[in-house]
Formats: C-alpha cells, sequence, structure tokens
C-alpha cells in the first residue's frame, strides 16, 4: 500500500498506477442483495434457472453499479493519507462498462493516478479506476473518479 502524510505527496505518483486491491468474490448473495437494496432485479442478474437456458455462459451476471460501488472500499487497499480531513466524491467522469462480470467470478481494482489539483479546501484527486476480472484480459469496468481530500 502507498502511503503518504498529505494529498498533494500524492503528486510525485501522477500519471503512475498506485497498485491493486486484492481480489473480490462476486456472488449471487451478493448480487441478490445489491438487486433489493436498488430494485434493480432484472433477470440477468437475479434468475439463476432463466440464466442458466438463456445467457451466454448459462450465470447470472453483476449489475455494472454493484462493480462501480466496490471502488470507494477497495481503493482504500490501495493508498492511504495519513494527514487529512474528510474525503469527498465529486463523482466519475466517463465511466464504461466493458465486460460482463460472471457470478462466482472475482474482481479487483486496479488504480492510476491521473493528476492532482489544490483546490480551496484541499487536494483534488483524479484517478483511473479499473475493476480487472480475474482470468480476463479485459476489465468490467474503466471509470475517472474525482476525489476531493480536504485538508
Amino acid at each position: 500500500m502507498l502511503t503518504v502524510e498529505k494529498a498533494a505527496d500524492l503528486a510525485a505518483h501522477a500519471g503512475q498506477l498506485l497498485g491493486r486491491s486484492d481480489w473480490v468474490s462476486i456472488d449471487q448473495t451478493m448480487i441478490d442483495a445489491f438487486a433489493n437494496l436498488t430494485g434493480d432485479r432484472h433477470w440477468i442478474h437475479v434468475d439463476t434457472a432463466r440464466a442458466a437456458q438463456e445467457m451466454p455462459e448459462g450465470r447470472t451476471i453483476a449489475h455494472g453499479l454493484l462493480l462501480l460501488s466496490l471502488i470507494p472500499n477497495l481503493q482504500h487497499e490501495i493508498y492511504a493519507v495519513t494527514r487529512r480531513g474528510a474525503g469527498l466524491n465529486y463523482g466519475y467522469d466517463r465511466v464504461r462498462f466493458v465486460s460482463p462480470v460472471l457470478v462466482d467470478s472475482r474482481v479487483r481494482l486496479a488504480m492510476t493516478l491521473i493528476g492532482v489539483q489544490a483546490h480551496a479546501q484541499g487536494t483534488r484527486l483524479l484517478t483511473e479506476a479499473t475493476i480487472e476480472i480475474e482470468g480476463r484480459d479485459k476489465p468490467a469496468l474503466v471509470a475517472n473518479n474525482i476525489l476531493l481530500l480536504k485538508d
């Protein structure tokens, strides 16, 4: 894990891969819980019997937004800022869902620091977050994240 004292110290790593998280299993229980939370109960996510008959690989797939929601937690495995205030997620630019994640797959986050900017309230970080799928060449998703870390 990369650890820096202040968010501005991350500027020395701009343009670099900050690291990768541990692998996380995407099981049907997680997919069902997300479906119940969001109300997105489309059969491709939750109906295992129908997926066995109609999906190309015979399995349900994770919601793209479920994968996107994993990023904040997984980034804590990649870098830490020891002297900081609140972290505010400004949002994501250019989110792309590249490949489906089949149930019982494992994914991890790879995070690249695109840039660091001074902000009136702290430091603004722009990262490229890539959710990789174990054993696959193409990622599940790629998104640019904007985060403000207050001093």
